[in-house]
């Protein structure tokens, strides 16, 4: 299979988007107003502990407080752990049967916290909706081969790596570098080429990282963040930039500056895999995936043969519904029913993992008379939930007609993060924030300055999101007038709607909007 890994970034907002086979299949967004929380150490202040749900409510200097359940005190003691999920996967690496182990196993909370205790967290989910961040007290480091849990005391091997006897040669190499008493390990799937000297580096180094968290927490007052989680770029590439990535594409100067020389350090023989895009027209209008993250709002999405499935994100929920369209077949009925559920299948899964969407998801397939039918579908989601990185499980077909599905959520949704609740439908419908309609706006006018367009532009925005440019981004106007080589005037318009913006030629008063605004 053939894997690219391309990023788009400026100094408000880093988008990397991972395509496989030259279709996107996910999409990562970061913004210094919305950073990624996941895998950051806090030194946290006990507020309230309830015995009745066996749980307890951490002040870690967040607006809501974050919660800490007594099955994420204990240490598991199964020596087969399946880390390798990269960012996606829970702080400690953790599966379900193994959080069930530790569920059962679990000391009452009462006995372990007391109101005003200080104690050290790691969130390992980033608040969603109306709920605050969750934490544990399991703590790990992730390294490019190697995991570092401080308080576990075993050496894990990644489930990736099937073969028992290269499991077995790892865990005895990591055992062998592994200080007396100084914590736990899991091996990285990307670790299975590493040597034993990179194993003794990488874990010194993770080592030391913790004894400087350690340190700050004697020299710091709860809540206080005492650890951040590496940036988005440098994750992607620890987590992610392996061989079986054929190429990696930045389209900044100083980020790619950055990656090479992390690479010399971790993997020096990936560095002619990195490539600098420097043409002018923008990085995701050259691969052709900008309009593709545009349909990522839409409920509809169009199958090849042409059926569609309709999908909706709820509080409680997501539910997928498939549905034939136009494709009707020929002769047999069940034949046109299996094809069209087996391409809903493969976009399902493509879907949900490109709008990181998780929880509960149910999937209404097409009813399909015969068992080996239902069976096929079932086998062909699952094939392609197996390229996800965050966790999934596809249970059977039910009674009902229905695949019912989770998927492992650490953060909200781009739908969630991207959106915001609309003030003209009572909360009922979705509009862009302010920051997004920027950004579209923004890569609009470029588009322009790349045609040669010289015109000078007014730019109309509603007075909210004008507002925002005003007090958030005041020099804007002046940047992008110096990148895109004509004058630029800012005007707010009451009539627009607010995810809503115009582009119209100074003087001629010509729109020219739908010429340039793709995303």
């Amino acid at each position: 299979m053939k894997r690219e890994i391309l990023i788009n970034a400026n100094p408000r907002e880093t988008r990397v988007a991972i395509l496989e086979d030259d279709q996107l299949v996910e999409l990562l967004v970061d913004r210094p107003d919305a950073r990624r929380m996941v895998g950051d150490i806090y030194l946290g202040k006990v507020e309230a502990v309830l015995p009745g749900i066996q749980a307890a409510f951490v002040n870690i200097g967040t607006e809501k407080s974050a919660f800490l359940h007594a099955s994420d005190l204990v240490v598991a003691d199964d020596e087969e752990k399946d880390d390798d999920n990269g960012d996606e996967d829970d702080a400690n690496g953790d599966d379900d049967d193994e959080k069930s182990a530790r569920r059962a196993k679990a000391p009452p909370i009462q006995e372990q916290l007391k109101r005003g205790q200080e104690i050290i967290v790691q969130i390992s989910k980033e608040p969603i909706s109306t709920k605050g961040p969750r934490v544990t007290a399991q703590i790990s480091l992730a390294g490019r081969f190697l995991v570092y849990m401080p308080f576990a005391s075993r050496v894990g091997v990644s489930r990736k790596i099937g073969d028992r006897a290269e499991r077995q040669r790892l865990r005895e190499m990591v055992q062998e570098v592994l200080p007396k008493d100084s914590g736990g390990v899991i091996v990285r799937t990307v670790g299975e080429d590493a040597t034993q000297e990179t194993f003794k580096r990488e874990l010194n180094t993770l080592i030391s990282n913790w004894k400087r968290v350690k340190k700050k927490t004697h020299f710091t007052r709860a809540p206080a963040l005492v650890h951040r989680e590496t940036s988005l770029t440098r994750g992607i590439i620890r987590d992610l930039f392996s061989t079986k990535v054929d190429k990696l594409t930045v389209d900044s100067k100083q980020l790619y500056n950055e990656i090479s020389e992390y690479l010399k350090g971790i993997a020096p023989e990936l560095s002619e895999r990195v490539h600098l895009y420097d043409e002018p027209t923008p990085l995701f209008d050259k691969s052709e995936i900008e309009t593709e993250i545009r349909d990522l709002f839409k409920r509809r999405c169009d199958l090849p043969s042409g059926g569609y499935i309709i999908i909706e994100q709820t509080e409680a929920l997501v539910s997928i519904d498939i549905n034939s369209g136009r494709y009707t077949g020929k002769k047999d009925p069940e034949k046109t029913i299996l094809k069209t559920n087996t391409e809903a299948a493969r976009e399902v899964a493509r879907q949900i993992r490109l709008r990181d969407i998780g929880g509960i998801i149910v999937c209404d397939f097409i009813d399909m008379e015969t068992r080996a039918n239902r069976d096929k579908v079932l086998q062909e989601l699952r094939t392609h939930l197996g390229r996800d990185r965050a966790r999934t499980k596809a249970f059977g077909v039910s009674d009902l007609g229905l695949i019912e599905m989770t998927r492992q959520r650490v953060r909200q949704s781009h739908l969630q993060n991207m959106t915001e609740s609309c003030p003209t439908c009572q909360g009922t419908g979705r509009v862009f924030t302010p920051e997004t309609i920027v950004r579209r706006m923004e890569r609009s006018v470029k588009r322009m300055a790349v045609e040669g367009r010289r015109d000078n532009l007014i730019v109309k925005l509603h007075p909210d999101v004008a507002m925002y440019v005003l007090e958030r981004e005041h020099d804007l106007v002046k940047k992008l007038e110096k990148q895109a080589g004509f004058g630029l005037e800012l005007r707010d318009d009451p009539l627009l709607k607010p995810d809503e913006f115009k582009l119209v030629v100074k003087g001629a008063e010509r729109d020219v909007t739908q010429q340039y605004a793709v995303a």
